[in-house]
């Protein structure tokens, strides 16, 4: 009976094993979908991870492929996702036999070729992703995607002009993304046709003319990217039609006129920049009493009259830049009841008078930028400003023009990273608070009228990485503590902390007459600019700890003794001057192995001996070197080294030898002159003497 019970289940199993075999082969995918594949397989120019040797094997089990669960005889492959595997070549037409594919997605590879035009008739197609290539050439004109929801081509090299045929067939696509091309023409109208659509990106081409009316209908939209592109002309007050959107970026465009006053119908707009236009005239109330709206950038343009803001509807509002354009006036002290203020930008305006007492109430602040306005009271804002605790980021130049430096060790502000307060012809010391600013790691002082020594206690900065003192009356050494800077030693940079800004444009010291401006905190390079100033000394071997260090600016001081050779240690640096000091000895062969070094002055010192020829050399110019006459060398402007040497006395001719290096020439003929001046002479008195004799025997 156990017998019998065990074969039984044995049976059972079997049948179950079988059964189970059956329906997997039963549940095979397509031929059609596994000659598709191969075909897409065989133009890629190296082998897709995970798809195995065997072309023949089940393909549904590939890696990025995606099958039905379909119980009919055969499965079928309904996606294709192989973004960002390294694949190369071109895309095969072959994939558009793959006609249940509801989702493709070949993003970030090295695909390149044109784009196959039976790839836009996929008639089962939702999401097509073929962004961060290299496809050329132009867009398919005849596109039959019924069921497209996403189409992204962005980030490649595609030329023309945009389709209009996208929409005619294409009601029930959500995204668009064009950008990062080379589109060139206008907008078609018939992307009106588009009546899901809710996001447009057609950033980062060539497109010009005005913006299609028929764009404002579409009441789904609720993002907008049409920046960097020729676009021109007003911004149509239809704008207002777009009930949804939350996000519009037309900067980087030639948009004119004034904006219109339209923006009370938007409730959901979060974000709004046109930034480097030529809009003119008042800031629309509307746009200024926004209750939904979080960034504000209209920097760049040609905008006038006085900052008029609603703080008290904008509860939302965390960044404001209404940099670079004519606003005039006072501060206004309303915007200290944006309580959520993050950033506030109003550089390069004809903004006058002092910092409100009221933006001490800006807790949520984290930078301000006032540079090149008329702004006054440099004491009564810094007693204010500390009052912002969460301020980082506090840029200054060009303001409070012939002020005194305020030196008070009571002010206190413990999170500054950045201090930029450059070009304004202050007068005093570096202030002592700043010895408080332990987070410090941009520090711009330069182009004021700042005396006395450099303190010591600025090496201590742990995460200082920028420091210029340019353009100042400094005296004394510099302090040794400086090549000790902990973050130009190892490279190591912190970079700001979470809440903190960390793209928006600082104006730097000027550089050969221009001014620097970097984007990102991370572009800062390394830099220590003590530049024309009056400092004295030796430059200390241990600068060459500074292995992080990018560029290093000494030109113009009065600095004495040899070039330590163990600058060649500063490994990162790529500009190095040292132009224009008293500096003695050679130019060190060692700095030939600084590989990234691209600018290189030592003009004008006491300098001697050899320039090197090796390494970066050859690409700096003869002006580099130029004021020393004791260099040598095989550049058109320097002396030849051999010619420079003395050669022995024993080998010069006898007529142009001597002990002290005179040629015997020049002796002869100064023996010859004197000689002759003597027995001029001696003729004279003696024929005067014959002539007094003859006189008196008469």
């Amino acid at each position: 009976m156990e017998y019998s019970t065990s074969r039984l289940a044995f049976i059972f199993l079997a049948i179950v094993c079988k059964a189970h075999i059956t329906k997997s082969q039963y549940l095979s995918s397509s031929s059609n979908d596994l000659m598709a594949l191969n075909g897409f397989r065989k133009c890629v120019a190296s082998p897709v991870d995970g798809w195995g040797a065997n072309p023949d094997s089940e393909c549904c089990s590939w890696a990025g492929v995606m099958c039905d669960n379909s119980t009919a005889t055969q499965r079928r492959v309904i996606g294709l996702d192989l973004h960002g595997r390294g694949l190369a070549g071109e895309i095969c037409e072959s994939l558009a036999d793959l006609d249940q594919l509801s989702t493709l997605n070949l993003s970030h590879n090295n695909l390149h070729g044109y784009l196959p035009d039976k790839l836009f008739q996929m008639q089962n197609l939702e999401v097509l992703d073929l962004s961060g290539n290299k496809f050329v050439g132009s867009f398919p004109l005849h596109i039959h995607l019924p069921c497209i929801r996403i189409l992204d081509v962005s980030d490649n090299n595609l030329v023309g002009s945009l389709t209009s045929t996208i929409c005619d067939r294409s009601h029930s696509i959500e995204s668009l993304n064009f950008s990062e091309n080379r589109f060139h023409g206008e907008v078609p109208g018939n992307f009106g046709n588009c009546t899901s659509l809710q996001r447009l990106f057609l950033n980062g081409n060539s497109l010009s003319g005005s913006l299609p009316e028929r764009l404002f209908q579409l009441e789904h939209l609720r993002e907008l990217q049409f920046q960097d592109n020729g676009f021109s002309g007003p911004l149509h007050e239809r704008i207002d039609n777009l009930t949804n959107v939350v996000k519009i970026d037309l900067s980087n465009n030639l948009f004119s006129g004034v904006l219109p006053d339209v923006f009370g119908g938007l409730r959901k707009l979060e974000h709004f920049a046109a930034k480097s236009n030529k809009f003119s005239g008042q800031l629309p109330p509307s746009l200024m009493s926004s209750p939904s709206l979080s960034t504000l950038n209209l920097n760049n343009n040609t905008l006038d009259g006085r900052i008029s803001i609603n703080c008290s509807s904008m509860a939302r509002l965390t960044s404001l830049n209404l940099r670079s354009n004519l606003f005039q006036g006072a501060l206004p002290e309303n915007l200290s009841t944006c309580h959520r203020l993050n950033v506030l930008n109003l550089a390069n305006n004809r903004l006058s008078g002092a910092i409100p007492s009221s933006f001490q109430n800006l807790q949520a602040l984290t930078l301000l930028s006032l540079s090149k306005n008329e702004i006054s009271d440099l004491s009564s804002a810094l007693h204010i400003l500390q009052r912002c605790r969460n301020l980082s980021v506090l840029a200054l130049p060009e303001s409070f023009r012939d002020e005194e430096m305020l030196g008070h060790a009571d002010l206190l502000f413990p999170n500054l990273l950045v201090f930029l307060i450059g070009n304004s012809q202050l007068k005093g010391s570096i202030p002592v608070w700043l010895r408080g600013c332990e987070n410090l790691q941009l520090l711009d002082l330069s182009w004021n009228q700042l005396s006395g020594s450099i303190p010591g206690w600025i090496g201590d900065f742990r995460f200082l990485f920028y420091l210029d003192l340019g353009n100042n009356s400094f005296t004394g050494d510099i302090p040794k503590s400086l090549s000790e800077l902990p973050s130009c030693i190892n490279s190591s940079r912190s970079f700001p902390p979470a809440g903190s800004p960390s793209s928006v444009p600082l104006l730097l010291g000027k550089r050969d007459g221009n001014y620097l401006t970097y984007n990102q905190f991370w572009n800062f390079p390394s830099t220590l600019d003590l530049s024309h100033n009056k400092l004295n000394g030796p430059i200390w071997p241990s600068f060459g700890n500074l292995k992080g260090l990018q560029a290093f600016f000494l030109e113009n001081n009065q600095l004495s003794g040899n070039i330590p050779n163990s600058l060649s240690g500063m490994q990162s640096l790529e500009k190095v001057n040292l132009s224009h000091n008293g500096l003695t000895g050679e130019i060190p062969a060692s700095f030939q192995k600084l590989t990234f070094l691209s600018a290189f002055d030592v003009s004008y010192n006491k300098l001697s001996g050899a320039v090197p020829l090796e390494g970066q050399f050859s690409t700096f110019p003869d002006s580099s070197f130029e004021g020393n006459i004791g260099l040598c060398g095989s550049r058109p402007s320097l002396r030849s080294c051999q010619s420079q040497a003395k050669p022995p006395s024993d080998e010069l001719p006898n007529d142009e030898a001597s002990t002290d290096g005179t040629p015997y020439s020049q002796m002869a003929f100064g023996i010859g002159a004197a000689v002759g001046f003597i027995w001029t002479v001696s003729l004279c008195f003696l024929s005067g003497w014959v002539l007094d004799k003859g006189q008196r025997g008469r």
